[in-house]
């Protein structure tokens, strides 16, 4: 005999345990989605806010989808608002300003797109200093784009790489060359920015053209050399050019003088004599002595300092120092700000005219550039831009230079066909701002 009760009632529990199970399992993945859009809600909230303060401006509208997603959350991708079609840009108001008003509701979705990251400031760099900020260029990649946009629509003030060097001025006695140097002038004034020369003598008999090494004569000779031309150049860009530095890396980190043909030739008074012609041919720029590894406030600085008071003791002005700024990560931007301030104390003028912020240490020969990288750049940078603003008073601030544009440009990629040996500069390869970028932008608008 056969018992099909059980049967029946096993067919059917079954069923009915599977019904409930099915149910309990929705209701566990509802609750699960409700925890995770209200995690959601807040970074969603944010890129809102973003588009409304207008960040997409400050990328070249395009968003970063890498950025905003904090650690162990689900990047959440924002759909647009019904009153938008899909595909449109949201309609971004010029920032700063209040968020864009709430259109209909937002219904998060899971995505792999990242979310938005921090809202950016929009405001050009040029715009957030009461000081210029300048960055050194080469001529032939003035015509280049986005090479030239970028100058113009972030920095206030040109230096130059090497066009306004000996070599390049003068490279045969007596035979000046200003077509590419004046090109640059020409470029600035247009654009309404402020020219600093660099150099008109650099101390490196490596950069000195070969007939001023092989020139013929003594003391006398060569002093008229210096003066000559000195006196050239000053005179061709009186009034186009407001700012010059006299002397380039002239002493050693030890604080001696570094070995060249005007070392030889003329004595350490090479300087003093430099910045006087300098005076006499256009008294109305401000001169300037440049070098590396003032920051460190050591020897190399401590005889500049004395070179400042020597020169003033005998009527030759020195209006500020240029400390080239070709840093690291490693810096210490208190250390920095004390050595600011020491020169600052001179009533000097203080000038960063090479500032890029390397990554090379103890990386290979090429290496990508990391989110973590990149934000430790950023931050650095906004420390040493805290460092100047801080241990420099403001009339004593003559402004911030970067040593090229973007890493593309910075000569540490020079010769590298995918522009990946450093990352030292405000833009990356693409002129799309960095980190490095936005820690600059900050510190100059107090954030």
């Amino acid at each position: 005999m056969r018992f099909t009760g059980l049967t029946f009632f096993t067919k059917h529990s079954f069923r009915l345990a599977a019904l409930v199970i099915i149910v309990f399992s929705s209701s566990l993945i509802g609750c699960s989605s409700s925890l995770e859009e209200e995690l959601a809600q807040k970074p969603v909230k944010e890129k809102i806010d973003a588009v409304g303060k207008g960040e997409d401006q400050a990328s070249g509208g395009k968003e970063d989808p890498a950025e905003g997603a904090e650690d162990g959350e689900t990047p959440v991708k924002q759909e647009p608002a019904e009153e938008q079609k899909p595909g449109e840009e949201p309609q971004t108001p010029v920032a700063p300003g209040p968020p864009a008003a709430p259109g209909a509701p937002v219904t998060p979705e899971k995505s792999e797109t990242p979310q938005a990251g921090p809202v950016r400031p929009t405001t050009a760099l040029k715009d957030a200093f009461d000081f210029p900020v300048g960055a050194a260029v080469v001529y032939e990649r003035l015509k280049n784009e986005p090479y030239s946009s970028t100058l113009k629509r972030e920095f206030s003030r040109l230096s130059s790489e090497s066009n306004f060097k000996f070599h390049m001025l003068q490279p045969q006695e007596g035979k000046f060359n200003f077509a590419k140097a004046d090109a640059i002038v020409a470029f600035a004034q247009q654009h309404n920015m402020k020219v600093h020369g660099h150099t008109l003598i650099w101390a490196l008999d490596g950069i000195t053209p070969k007939w001023v090494l092989n020139y013929k004569g003594g003391e006398k000779e060569f002093d008229a050399l210096l003066k000559n031309h000195i006196t050239t150049v000053l005179k061709h860009f009186k009034g186009k050019v407001s700012s010059w530095d006299v002397v380039n890396e002239a002493l050693t980190p030890g604080g001696g003088y570094v070995d060249n043909i005007w070392l030889r030739k003329l004595g350490e008074g090479y300087l003093l004599k430099a910045l006087k012609y300098a005076q006499e041919a256009d008294p109305s720029v401000k001169l300037f002595l440049n070098d590396y590894s003032q920051e460190y406030g050591g020897k190399k600085l401590t005889k500049y300092l004395k070179i400042v008071d020597e020169a003033r003791a005998k009527g030759i002005r020195v209006d500020g120092l240029g400390f080239q700024m070709h840093t690291v990560l490693r810096v210490d931007a208190d250390m920095v700000r004390q050595s600011f301030a020491k020169a600052a104390a001179k009533n000097l003028l203080i000038h960063l005219s090479e500032f890029d912020v390397s990554l090379k240490y103890q990386k290979p020969d090429t290496f990508e550039l990391t989110e973590e990288l990149s934000k430790a750049q950023g931050a650095k940078v906004k420390a040493l831009v805290q460092a100047y603003l801080k241990g420099v008073p403001k009339h004593l601030q003559f402004g911030i230079t970067t040593w090229g544009v973007s890493d593309k440009d910075s000569y540490f990629n020079r010769g590298y066909s995918n522009f990946n040996h450093d990352y030292p500069l405000l833009f990356d390869k693409n002129y799309k701002p960095k980190d490095a970028y936005y820690g600059f932008l900050e510190a100059g608008l107090g954030k």
